[in-house]
């Protein structure tokens, strides 16, 4: 059989309420999920498999039309954001136009926010449910039978008389180690880069599973709250491969890298000792890092590393359960500076019971820790967040909208903020104020100017920088 596998065209994203330059970026970072799912099909069964990367390819709809028809698939698997639904259902759509006969898949955190939903959509034949390594090559060895795949665990799908199936949830895999390598290989992998990196290419790796914090406004369904970690020893394997394929620069995408302080060590030692000589990036806690690790971090080749700080004031951390304080943060930050990496730091404004003095100690204190970069953006409550379900209880948002929009996806569809306290029109406003305040001063424009190395640069930042100011 063919399969293919798609990271479709985001033609209509739906907004996720930051500037519209940072928006579309210039960032172009290869599908993980589907790269890990293709290289399970490929080792373990003998089906030819095809990643279709739209936003790297520059593939619009009749393009990727084009290309469906000459592949003639057999299987489409679709990954399933919730903001890029209504691009998801576009491209389904286009698959049953060409042949009503390929079995379309879809995966990702949306479809397990809301399975009923998803399967109830007239283009989708299958959902996986949770990690998808294992449901998928179970699915595709039982496609033809209907009474095997009820035994298949982790599935969502309708029989031939439309009759819905719910198998339940497949166990997370515990062994990530036993999980081969992202097929890189299936994508055009020396295009990818990313606007924080000069390098050139960049890809992404994720060196655990699950997080086990408990943000106010954070869930990953998927991958669920036990963390799960990869050996030293996989992880390093890993990095040589990508380095083997000419690969400059490695995000890593893990929620937290940082949260087993020993396997932290013991991979900048394993990079240190084979002499890879590749750069890395990764996301922490600032309650999770200290001057020691972090120089060992910088030792490794770690470049960069991005902080959720969300708020530059004690009660509204409490609110979000951010579990970390003012002081963490300043004292991460200042070890960080002192170790020799990069920082970016993200917050959150419009978060509840936030005033508007709040949030500008928020954009002070991103300018006290003095982060290299720092992104901000309106707290949005997301389907299957406890804020969601405190947003409802409390009025605050009139109805589960979001559900509503799973069961139908519209192009005008537009999210709601946390509004009691101050209303969008000001929270945008506010927003604005909060990038020019931090980016368009004098020190940070200098320093800016300094380091860059090429024309190049100059001309990706300036364009940024005009995109602010537009």
């Amino acid at each position: 059989m063919k399969i293919v596998l798609i990271n479709p065209p985001l033609e209509n994203i739906i907004s996720s309420n930051v500037p519209a330059i940072l928006e579309k970026g210039e960032d172009y970072l290869p599908p993980l999920g589907l790269m890990y799912v293709a290289a399970y099909l490929k080792k373990f069964t003998a089906h030819q498999i095809i990643i279709l990367d739209c936003l790297v390819e520059k593939i619009d709809y009749p393009n990727l039309e084009k290309k469906i028809q000459e592949i003639n698939p057999d299987i489409v698997g679709v990954t399933t954001l919730t903001f890029a639904l209504i691009d998801v259902v576009k491209t389904l759509k286009i698959v049953k136009k060409i042949n009503p006969g390929i079995r379309t898949v879809l995966g990702g955190p949306h479809v397990n926010i809301y399975p009923q939903e998803t399967i109830n959509l007239p283009e989708v034949d299958f959902i996986v449910l949770g990690e998808g390594e294992f449901t998928c090559k179970n699915l595709i060895d039982n496609i033809d039978n209907p009474e095997n795949l009820k035994a298949v665990l982790g599935l969502v799908f309708k029989d031939k008389e439309k009759k819905i199936f719910n198998t339940g949830r497949q166990p997370l895999i515990k062994e990530l180690d036993d999980l081969p390598f992202p097929a890189r290989e299936l994508t055009p992998y020396q295009k990818y880069s990313s606007v924080l990196s000069e390098n050139k290419p960049v890809t992404t790796m994720f060196t655990s599973r699950g997080c086990p914090y408990n943000c106010l406004f954070c869930d990953r369904p998927h991958l669920g709250k036990v963390f799960r970690a990869r050996s030293a020893k996989n992880v390093v394997d890993e990095m040589a491969e990508c380095k083997k394929m000419g690969i400059k620069e490695i995000f890593i995408y893990d929620d937290t890298f940082t949260i087993d302080r020993q396997r932290v060590v013991d991979i900048c030692a394993e990079i240190i000792k084979r002499n890879l000589n590749i750069f890395w990036d990764v996301r922490a806690r600032v309650n999770t890092v200290d001057e020691e690790l972090l120089k060992k971090m910088k030792a490794a080749g770690c470049k960069r590393i991005h902080y959720g700080v969300e708020a530059g004031n004690q009660k509204i951390l409490d609110i979000l359960r951010k579990g970390i304080t003012l002081e963490m943060a300043k004292n991460a930050f200042a070890a960080t500076k002192k170790a020799g990496l990069t920082t970016l730091a993200y917050f959150m404004i419009g978060s509840p019971t936030e005033t508007e003095k709040e949030i500008k100690q928020t954009i002070k204190f991103a300018k006290k820790i003095k982060a290299d970069f720092a992104h901000f953006a309106i707290l949005t409550p997301f389907p299957a967040t406890d804020v969601y379900a405190l947003g409802l209880k409390e009025k605050v948002l009139p109805f589960d909208y979001w559900q509503k929009f799973a069961s139908n996806p519209v192009v005008d569809f537009r999210p709601y903020f946390w509004e009691k306290e101050i209303k969008r029109e000001e929270l945008i406003r506010l927003l604005k104020k909060a990038y020019f305040s931090f980016y368009f001063r004098p020190k940070f424009i200098l320093k800016q100017i300094i380091k860059l190395n090429n024309f190049q640069e100059f001309k990706k930042k300036a364009r940024i920088a005009l995109g602010l100011i537009k």
